[in-house]
Order: structure tokens, then sequence, then C-alpha cells
């Protein structure tokens, strides 16, 4: 029998269950009133901060007043809220980047939901954001494991036939759907006539039979190709010893690892010597370059310069014109008389006064000695010439 018309004595019996039933009903029929829409986006992850998702207002028929005096906001149960509502625009719009790998992991399809809740009368919109995988991861190569210190190779025995497993190539890429897709390939190899690596599967198989002249020391570049768009690769690097016996193995590769650091080194210091005679070459030219604009621009000043050269006589300046042999510092009178065999001198002081003089034509210039007028004291000081 129904619950809503029980007998008496077990209505009084059940009247607590029924009703919180009845209250139950009444609270789903009040929710289900109060959610009058429901919106559903989709949009690709890594969206930059800010990008448009979708026009709330004009997706559920609301104008912009609405949503103000509503006093719209987002609800949701996550930590970090995804999404913002601008209410003067009525647009939802990226708030934090979402990364797809981080919030659903392998989850397909990714996606999550929130509630757009108004007020007065109270209002209940369920807003589903879909989250479209991008190629933004490249390809994790989980074997063989690349080791910087130590060399790990896969033996091959010499009697191995054609389609002889060498080893199988591990990856994984955590995008979802094509964009998870791995492709291999052979893309360099000592020998490539003597392996080949399966294209779906990543499995290294010989191709023919190995033989006595095959070299020891076999080294497979294989690179891992997702099918994004664009696509993603990684590289790993396989070693291979062709041999019978492990000491053969071991004396090969140890001398393989000793002429790659070699090689390593060797790289390194030409790479660093690039640098340094790039660094020398780049200083000597802007040296070289800042001189000659320096010297440009002083001939230029000159150039343009209204002032007069003056030339610069130093100090006990010698004749050159040939007029003397004195120096012009001095100056000198020599006084005979015709009746005596001496002969009276007059010396002078040192030229007080060393005057250039501008000559007003600007053609030259001239030199004006002025001596003082005093000279000696007595005027007969005799000086036997002989």
């Amino acid at each position: 029998m129904a619950c809503g018309m029980p007998p008496y004595s077990r209505c009084v019996k059940w009247r607590f269950g029924c009703e919180n039933n009845w209250m139950l009903l009444l609270f789903f029929l009040y929710l289900n009133h109060l959610v009058s829409g429901h919106i559903r986006y989709s949009i690709p992850e890594e969206m930059k901060k800010g990008s448009l998702i979708g026009n709330v207002a004009q997706d559920l028929g609301l104008d912009l007043q609405r949503l103000r005096s509503g006093r719209a906001r987002i609800v949701t149960g996550d930590s970090i809220q995804h999404t913002e509502l601008k209410t003067d625009k009525g647009i939802l719009v990226v708030k934090e980047r979402i990364d797809r790998e981080q919030l659903c992991g392998d989850v397909t399809p990714c996606s999550f939901s929130f509630e757009v809740i108004l007020e007065n009368p109270m209002e209940l919109h369920p807003v589903k954001l879909m989250i479209q995988d991008q190629n933004d991861n490249r390809p994790q190569v989980l074997y063989p494991v690349q080791t910087g210190g130590s060399l790990v190779a896969e033996m091959v025995p010499r009697s191995a036939d054609v389609g002889y497993l060498v080893t199988k190539v591990v990856a994984v890429d955590v995008d979802s759907g094509q964009n998870a897709w791995l492709s291999y390939k052979l893309q360099k190899a000592t020998d490539r006539a003597l392996f080949e690596v399966g294209l779906q599967n990543g499995e290294i198989r010989t191709i023919r039979q190995v033989t006595d002249k095959d070299a020891v020391k076999q080294r497979l570049t294989v690179i891992v190709e997702d099918n994004g768009q664009p696509s993603r690769s990684a590289t790993v690097i396989v070693n291979v010893a062709v041999a019978d016996s492990f000491p053969e193995v071991l004396s090969e590769f140890t001398d393989f690892t000793q002429d790659k650091e070699y090689n390593d080194n060797l790289t390194f210091y030409l790479v660093l010597a690039l640098a340094v005679v790039s660094f020398l070459f780049i200083t000597c030219l802007v040296v070289i370059i800042s001189v000659k604009i320096y010297r440009w621009r002083q001939s230029r000043v000159l150039y343009h310069s209204n002032l007069p050269v003056i030339p610069y006589y130093p100090p006990r300046y010698s004749d050159t014109l040939g007029t003397g042999t004195l120096q012009h510092v001095y100056n000198y009178e020599v006084c005979r008389t015709t009746d005596s065999r001496k002969s009276d001198c007059k010396f002078g002081r040192a030229g007080s006064q060393n005057v250039l003089i501008m000559d007003p034509s600007s053609t030259g210039t001239m030199q004006r000695i002025q001596s003082e007028k005093s000279i000696l004291d007595e005027p007969d000081s005799p000086l036997e010439v002989s």
C-alpha cells in the first residue's frame, strides 16, 4: 500500500518517515523550479587568462540589469576557480590557465561543471565546460633508459637470423586522442642495411643475416613522433653490440665511451675558442670604429671653427731664416771705431717680452721683441778683441 494512504495504525507508526519523504519531494520540486537553464561550452586547453569562453547573458536569455541586480556569481566545488563571470558585460572568461592533463589526467572526455547563481528571485543555471586536448606535450621515452654516466647496449649474437628482435623502444604521450598516437622511425644508424624499426610498435629487428664483417659497435638513433598538429618528437639512442661473448663487448664499448668523452671535450674547446675569437674580433671592430668616429668629429669641429690659428714658438726658439746665429731671446749691438783697435761692445739684457701680434689682415703674424732701454750703466766698457 502506498505511503500516501496507509491504515491509521500504520500511518501513526510511519508518520515521521512519510513527512520526510514529502519534504524531500517538495525540495526537489523547488530546485527543479530554480534550475531554469543549462548551457555547455567547449574550449581548448592552455587558453590565455582573460580569453572569452561564451556570452552567458545571451545564452541564458538574461539582460545585464538582471545579472547586476541578482548579484550573479559562480559557485564551484573546486579549490581553484578557472573561470570568471563579467557581470558588466555578461560574458564568461578564463581566470586561470586550464591544463587538461593536470585537470583530468587520463580521463576522456575532460570536463568540469559549475553553477551561475542569481538572487531575488533565486535562479540556478548549471554550466558545463568541455576541455579539448592540445598537443602541448612531447613523447616520453621509457625504454631504453638514457643514462649519462653508464652505457647500456643490447647484445646481438652473430648467429642471429633475419627478423631477430634486438629490443623495443617504449614511449608514452600524456596527451589524448590522436595527439597520443606515436610512430617510430630510424633516423641514423651505423649500418642501415642491418636494422629496422617498426613504425607502430617501436621494435628493432634485423633485416638480414649477421656476418663476421659487421662491426661490433652499432649505434642507432630512433625518433619518436606523435600525431598532433604540429607534431612533437623525442629522440632515443640505442647501442647494439654484435658479439658472441661479453668480454669482447666490454672491451669494445669501453673504447667507445672514451672516444665519446674525447669528442665531447674536443667539441667544447672548439666552441669555446670560436666564442673567444669572435669576442676579440667584435671588440677590435668596435674600437676601430670608435676611433674613426672620434677623429672625424674632431676634424669637423676644427673645420667649422672661426678661431684664428696662432703658431706657438717654444722658449729659446732658434732662427731658421739664416739671418743670425744667436738665439732670439737676446738682443745685442756691436760698435767699432776707425781709429782704435779696440771695440766697444754694448750687451743688452734678455728680452722682456716676446709678443705675437695678429696681422689685422689675418694674413700672417709678426714677432715684435721689445728690449728694455737701459743697457749697461757705463757707456765705455772696453772689450779686447784680438
